[in-house]
């Protein structure tokens, strides 16, 4: 069970405030932007406090929440929620040929109508929390970012906990994108390492290695955040290429 967040915020934390939505406080929000020693500090501690350090920014949802239960992303299934996904995604509107403004089924190439189903687990380069504190220290921590702790079993549960809802172009739901995210984390050994307002980076311990690896992973991630190939790599196998052999994954719902 997730720990209670009050009780388990460490005594030497840096200045910050308790971020609530008219009950309990959901999560601890930082002040000033964190140093990557003090991420992979709280992160070590995780096991003990049962609160996920999350880098985020200043502009973080912090009014307006919508906490889902976690216990709701229990009733999604990872093959099932990107299937439904994808083929809402190639059905034309109204029986025009056009998917995303483009010839149907072009981008998505080799696959078409048909999901191809979930990616084979990847091999572990590193473990899953190795992988996320080196992508800690590969960012950016400028003067807007803030440091996020909240209570929850797993990072994948994290954005229910706080109530993040950047999906929404995509899904009035957060719960059926964050089954994907915790198939991803027994998968691919990912772990959420930043989540902004309607963004979210993932370190990644086990990547798609191959060509083909990667192309399965890549049409997952057209189903979870379509924008990562219509409005960026422009083609599955453009994105695929992008994606072979990275630690890190990043989607963001425009």
């Amino acid at each position: 069970m997730p720990a209670d967040l009050t009780a388990a915020l460490p005594a030497d934390l840096p200045p910050g405030r308790l971020v609530g939505a008219g009950g309990p406080p959901l999560f601890w929000l930082s002040d000033g932007p964190p140093d990557a020693g003090l991420y992979r500090r709280l992160l070590a501690a995780q096991p003990r406090t049962g609160l996920w350090p999350v880098i985020t920014d200043a502009q973080a949802w912090t009014e307006g929440l919508s906490p889902e239960p976690v216990a709701d992303i229990d009733g999604y299934d990872a093959a099932t929620v990107l299937r439904e996904i994808w083929t809402e995604m190639m059905t034309p509107v109204d029986g025009e040929e056009e998917v995303f403004g483009t010839e149907a089924f072009e981008d998505f190439a080799p696959f078409d109508q048909e999901f191809p189903g979930l990616a084979d687990p990847g091999e572990p380069m590193a473990a899953a929390s190795a992988a996320a504190e080196w992508f800690a220290g590969e960012l950016d921590l400028g003067p807007d970012s803030r440091l996020l702790l909240a209570p929850a079993d797993r990072t994948a549960d994290l954005p229910a906990v706080v109530g993040w809802s950047g999906q929404m172009n995509l899904s009035n739901q957060v719960a059926p994108l964050l089954a994907v995210l915790r198939s991803w984390e027994e998968r691919f050994g990912v772990r959420l390492v930043r989540l902004g307002f309607d963004t979210m980076d993932l370190s990644v311990a086990a990547p798609a290695v191959t060509p083909e690896h990667a192309l399965r992973v890549a049409a997952e991630h057209a189903a979870f955040c379509p924008d990562n190939v219509e409005q960026g790599a422009g083609t599955l196998q453009a994105y695929a290429e992008s994606v072979q052999a990275a630690n890190t994954w990043s989607f963001w719902w425009d």
